[in-house]
């Protein structure tokens, strides 16, 4: 099939759907975006943040990359803080990572994929960072599992020390930045009981 015409029925019948149910929506949507929250994840089919949240259009702010890394050399992800921290005036940021991450299992098996190996380059000094705590763990599930959940503290540090954040900070503006994690065999989120509001929590972290 060469054209979208699934894709074109589905949006037709969840257009209608939401205006049947509050016959102004759009035109209130159109008018501007005020989400309280800003949501860093995987870019993985199987884990879309609007709806594992039950949120709507609106609610959140999001931007997704391979295995939800934040580096400070991405101009991309630093533009989608600078924008949501300082425009939108969201009061959290939620790095929201998953079991059975792909982009975190290529940085541990390290193969040879070409032009993402760059992009792994960040997760892998994760995985340096922490090698004996992750081969100290049983099953080769196990390892991954406590990689990825490393990696979500790895980008919420890395959230923390934007000079966005830190500006936010500063100015005492209201901002949590907090680590989740999706498990895809239940569908829920785990809470890593990370929650940073400050520069001195974040030093701490």
């Amino acid at each position: 099939m060469k054209n979208l015409s699934k894709l074109f029925k589905q949006n037709k019948q969840w257009a209608e759907k939401i205006t049947n149910q509050q016959p102004d929506f759009f035109e209130e949507s159109a008018k501007g975006q005020s989400p309280n929250y800003l949501w860093i994840g995987c870019s993985d089919s199987r884990v879309p943040p609007t709806q594992l949240t039950g949120l709507g259009p609106g609610d959140l702010f999001v931007h997704r990359n391979i295995a939800n890394v934040i580096s400070h050399s991405d101009v991309n992800s630093q533009s989608v803080i600078q924008y949501a921290v300082s425009v939108l005036k969201v009061e959290h940021v939620v790095i929201c990572g998953h079991y059975g991450c792909g982009g975190v299992q290529a940085a541990y098996e390290d193969p040879d994929l070409g032009l993402i190996d760059n992009w792994l380059a960040d997760i892998q000094d994760v995985y340096r960072k922490h090698k004996n705590e992750i081969g100290n763990i049983g099953s080769e599930e196990e390892k991954l599992n406590r990689f990825c959940e490393l990696n979500v503290l790895a980008q919420v540090q890395n959230t923390c020390h934007s000079p966005f954040v830190q500006q936010a900070w500063e100015e005492r503006q209201e901002l949590t930045v907090h680590g989740l994690i999706y498990d895809l065999k239940t569908g829920l989120l785990n809470d890593l009981d990370i929650h940073i509001t400050s520069p001195e929590e974040a030093e701490d972290l």
